[in-house]
């Protein structure tokens, strides 16, 4: 839209099918869009508008939200869903915190997706080789492009905590600051979207996958929660001893009532799985843990006025805004029903029967259809056309036989 138009006021409508979109570009039935495909308005938030730092010809980029032309937020948001879950979190007082952490990997130009991703050329003319794993000199290498990342970040008003290598070749990982569940939703989108036009102009490629090289630790988007009283800002978490409260644990019991469920929220894709099935710090289960990385669900080391839960489920590449609202529907559906955890695991455990996850799209695609709890939080017309446009993608798939098949199956008799 041109700046005129949008400074005028100017309704852009867009039509409902496209929040259905798969990800090769083709739509579901229209059936689970509404058979006439209307139009939705989308709403830019005032409090997201931003100058776009990275471009040279002036552009702005505007956060909207997708309503009905009745004005009510349509149920295809998902950005709209979490709205909703924070409303449920107010009705009763409370308002939910949440901080993200995102990995992702820097690699240079992959012009022939059969072959596998590199990492891109340092100043040194050198190509990292994996030894630079939480190193204080490891983004030397790539000191142009993260410069400009910080710059930018500032420009769009993102505040960062903290900025290091992680354990796979050319991967990273930011800590977002913790604050209200939307706006950190808005963040996250808009600083992977920074991340990669900023890659773009450095002669780079940023990845977000959540596995993208075999033999080397995956992606996440771990979240972590809490809830404060409206009002006092108090941590519900942790009584006035400092020890932990009733709420702390159903809210935990909510988290495993619903990880299940709600895998293929959190991990949408093919490639989700790949990281889950191996997992170097990705666990597949909704166990929960004092300070272990194993556990599907972690209580982080901290004092009593930040204790939190953190889901290490979801990957890089889970939309924010599901994978926050799914995350908060589930601990919210456990405080209302005063839902009991599982005993903490600690240390090397064996996991549950009742704690496991599916472990394929597929299985977390079948459980997602079977889930009345996914229902009730998300509605009929959200959850099947999520199912619809997953399935087309996984069809998808299962339309291509790798290279793995013709290298390994072909000699077979």
């Amino acid at each position: 839209m041109t700046a005129e138009g949008f400074l005028e006021g100017r309704r852009l409508q867009m039509a409902r099918g496209v929040l259905l979109q798969c990800i090769m570009g083709g739509y579901p039935p229209a059936r689970f869009y509404g058979s006439d495909d209307g139009d939705l308005a989308l709403v830019a938030d005032p409090a997201q508008i931003h100058r776009l730092p990275w471009s040279k010809q002036p552009r702005a980029l505007a956060i909207c939200d997708a309503d009905e032309l009745t004005g009510e937020s349509s149920s295809l948001s998902t950005r709209g869903q979490l709205k909703a879950v924070i409303a449920r979190y107010a009705a009763r007082g409370l308002a939910p915190v949440v901080a993200t952490e995102i990995e992702f990997f820097v690699f240079a130009p992959n012009t022939d997706p059969t072959q596998a991703f590199q990492p891109p050329l340092g100043l040194d003319g050198r190509r990292e080789d994996g030894h630079s794993a939480f190193s204080v000199s490891s983004n030397n290498g790539l000191r142009p492009f993260f410069s400009e990342v910080y710059e930018c970040m500032a420009a769009l008003g993102l505040p960062r905590d903290t900025f290091m290598h992680e354990m796979g070749v050319s991967q990273f990982e930011i800590n977002l600051l913790h604050g209200d569940p939307l706006l950190l939703a808005d963040q996250t989108f808009l600083f992977k979207h920074l991340l990669k036009e900023v890659a773009l102009k450095h002669g780079l490629t940023v990845v977000c996958m959540a596995k993208p090289l075999a033999h080397t630790p995956g992606s996440s988007m771990h979240i972590h929660q809490s809830i404060v009283e409206i009002g006092s800002g108090r941590n519900v978490f942790s009584d006035k001893a400092g020890e932990p409260t009733a709420t702390f644990r159903h809210f935990i019991g909510g988290q495993q009532a619903g990880m299940a469920d709600f895998t293929a929220l959190f991990a949408p894709n093919v490639n989700s799985y790949q990281r889950l099935c191996h997992p170097y710090a990705s666990p597949n289960n909704a166990c929960w843990s004092h300070d272990n990385r194993a556990a599907g669900l972690r209580i982080p080391a901290s004092s009593p006025v930040a204790r939190r839960v953190e889901n290490r489920l979801p990957g890089a590449d889970a939309n924010p805004y599901l994978a926050i609202a799914a995350s908060l529907a589930a601990g919210l559906h456990g405080i209302e029903n005063e839902l009991e955890p599982s005993e903490p695991i600690q240390g090397e455990f064996v996991v549950p029967d009742n704690l496991s996850l599916p472990c394929t799209l597929h299985a977390a695609l079948e459980r997602l259809k079977r889930s009345q709890l996914a229902m009730e939080l998300f509605g009929k017309e959200f959850i099947e056309g999520y199912i619809a446009s997953k399935t087309m993608e996984l069809t998808s798939f299962f339309d291509e036989i790798t290279p793995w098949e013709r290298r390994v199956l072909a000699a077979q008799a």
